[in-house]
């Protein structure tokens, strides 16, 4: 198995890249890695490997797009970037997944438009893993699309359905919406006509689910227009650092809170694995053809190395080809 990996992407790049191929071999003795960038910064870094060295490609992508470039017009005009050489490999099936932790535009445009679409899906999504308290649920979509059509999200149920069966294991994922209200009648224009279509979908629905359920565990899947998504995740992830930095602040408030702190030491530093992002790895985009898994930008090394470990369940849980199926069988049944 061959992983692609953008060694510029991220704000700790080139360092953490390289550091999260490295951990990546290790783990996984038949994985190879092609590791892209500007050779003279790359090349530097890679040291104390030698018992992974020969797995590890270095690729030379001079170009390099940022987050201040416009993501179309980067992906058309740095054809040398890693970005584009990856979504590239993946399509020529050189590579069987690609993983960034650049820009989010760049990494959506260059899997739309140089890796391709699923036949069926009009619009690729990107679908992080959240805590609920038992587990994880999959939130799709959380950005990718602000504006979405009811076809859209019914095939976003069709994508997250395929990754909880192909990467978490699951054999029946509950497919929930996101909406106002429990009921089939409330919520917005675009909710209520999607409703009927995911009842009508080729997975479990188990109907609109409230925002103060979302973290209850009623679903597995969790789909959303990208700018409900969006508000969704950075509004868990807000809630999630002022919750650890109160209960910080309060267990440390006295002696006695200090001394309760100091016995429950090993608990908290569970709850913290459970709440970090970079034991997940990254936002798999669903939708196009290939494995691509969208690395958090701030993301360090072991965080990298989680989001390759991401990227190799989705090839050997055959996501892609689960994808397919579901929107094909669907097409099917509206003929």
């Amino acid at each position: 198995m061959r992983i692609f990996l953008d060694a510029m992407g991220g704000d700790n790049a080139p360092q953490a890249p390289v550091s999260g191929a490295i951990e990546a071999l290790r783990r996984f003795p038949e994985l190879e890695i092609t590791l892209a960038g500007p050779l003279e910064q790359v090349t530097s870094l890679v040291k104390d490997c030698d018992d992974v060295r020969d797995r590890l490609t270095l690729l030379d992508a001079p170009e390099v797009i940022t987050n201040h470039d416009s993501p179309v017009m980067a992906v058309r005009a740095k054809k040398q970037s890693a970005i584009v050489l990856g979504m590239l490999q993946v399509r020529d099936r050189q590579a069987d997944g690609f993983v960034s932790a650049g820009s989010t535009g760049a990494v959506l445009a260059g899997g739309m438009f140089r890796l391709g679409r699923i036949n069926g899906v009009e619009r690729p999504a990107l679908a992080p893993l959240m805590p609920n308290g038992k587990g994880h649920f999959l939130l799709i979509d959380c950005g990718a699309n602000v504006d979405c059509k009811p076809e859209y999200l019914q095939v976003f149920g069709v994508m997250g359905d395929a990754y909880m069966k192909g990467v978490m294991g699951l054999k029946e994922p509950r497919v929930g919406l996101i909406n106002i209200g429990a009921e089939a009648e409330k919520g917005n224009a675009l909710v209520k006509a999607v409703y009927p279509l995911m009842e009508q979908a080729p997975y479990r629905f188990v109907g609109n689910v409230e925002a103060r359920d979302i973290t209850g565990d009623v679903a597995d899947v969790l789909v959303a227009d990208g700018f409900t998504g969006n508000v969704v995740l950075k509004f868990m992830e807000g809630v999630a650092g002022t919750m650890l930095n109160i209960i910080k602040r309060e267990m440390l408030g006295d002696f006695r809170s200090k001394l309760g702190a100091l016995m429950a030491k090993p608990a908290f530093r569970r709850v913290k694995k459970v709440m970090d992002y970079t034991e997940v790895g990254g936002a798999p985009l669903l939708g196009v053809q290939g494995a691509v898994v969208k690395a958090h930008g701030s993301s360090n090394g072991h965080a990298i190395a989680c989001a390759i470990a991401q990227c190799v369940k989705m090839i050997d849980g055959h996501v892609v080809e689960i994808i397919e199926k579901g929107v094909a069988s669907m097409a099917d049944e509206v003929k």
